[in-house]
């Protein structure tokens, strides 16, 4: 029974209602009245806070000012990483390829390769082929090549010239070889006694990926060519091409000396490397 009267109470004092006046100071003229509850009360606290919270929420959430908040990050600034990441993923793929040209580079330069034996014997048997088990009787349709491809090969005016074919090299210099190509002595070139100031030519068609001074061995061109081919050309009086140059086979590239500290008199100290292996001038080129 008390406790029916203590809900009734309260239920009272919830619904009890006030009224919430606004009046003139000054005339005391009623401007604006409302009848209220404590429960109207509350049911609109209620509703504004939610109403507070749901709106701040939003803005962070949905809006800008997100970036304003401590603990949430910018969505430009993760773009803005995710590209520089990219770029500087690329730009050490790219430092690692040049580093592995200018190491090649330097043994170029240095002379510091090592030789590979082959097994004579064992490229033999491999290269053994049993004629008995080949036929030899060409095929109409072969016959038939055979005959364009001569065609093409007698009436074609402009052949290409960067097949391997029609690569020819050309002499640097024309004089008496006073050092020859010797594996032994890490001598990977051919010394060729010229005067002094005499023009030193292109080996073939290429680029000139370096033209320095050394101390060791003077002013060096070295021009990398097709087929990965390189040739180096040291102990020059002076050089008139730079790196970057597209020179031209026959073309001067610069004029043979004494330079360097190695050297004895003047001579052109010429290599060749193909595929990062030093192979014999003297094979490939007629220096008198």
């Amino acid at each position: 029974m008390a406790k029916t009267k203590k809900e009734k109470k309260f239920k009272k004092k919830l619904l009890h209602k006030y009224r919430l006046v606004v009046l003139n100071e000054d005339t005391f003229e009623e401007r604006f009245a409302i009848k209220l509850t404590r429960l109207n009360v509350f049911v609109i606290m209620s509703l504004g806070s939610i109403l507070l919270i749901a709106g701040t929420i939003f803005l962070i959430a949905f809006t800008s000012l997100r970036e304003y908040i401590p603990g949430y990050s910018s969505t430009a600034l993760k773009k803005q990483a995710t590209l520089l990441n990219y770029q500087t993923d690329s730009l050490q793929n790219v430092i690692d390829l040049n580093a592995q040209y200018y190491s090649s580079i330097k043994k170029v330069l240095t002379g510091d390769v090592k030789t590979i034996d082959f097994n004579r014997d064992s490229i033999i048997d491999a290269a053994k082929i049993d004629a008995s088990q080949i036929s030899l009787i060409p095929t109409k349709e072969d016959s038939i090549l055979r005959d364009l491809v001569d065609k093409e090969d007698k009436y074609n005016v402009f052949q290409s010239a960067t097949t391997a074919t029609n690569f020819v090299l050309f002499p640097p210099v024309n004089g008496q070889i006073s050092a020859g190509y010797n594996i032994e002595d890490k001598h990977y070139a051919v010394d060729v006694v010229v005067k002094k100031d005499t023009p030193v030519k292109a080996t073939a068609d290429g680029t000139v990926i370096f033209a320095e001074w050394t101390a060791q061995t003077g002013y060096v061109i070295i021009i990398e060519h097709n087929f990965e081919l390189i040739s180096v050309y040291k102990h020059n009086a002076s050089i008139t091409k730079e790196q970057g140059d597209l020179v031209k086979s026959g073309e001067v590239i610069a004029m043979a000396g004494n330079s360097g500290e190695l050297t004895t008199g003047p001579h052109l100290h010429f290599e060749l490397w193909n595929r990062g292996y030093p192979v014999n001038p003297a094979n490939f080129i007629d220096f008198n």
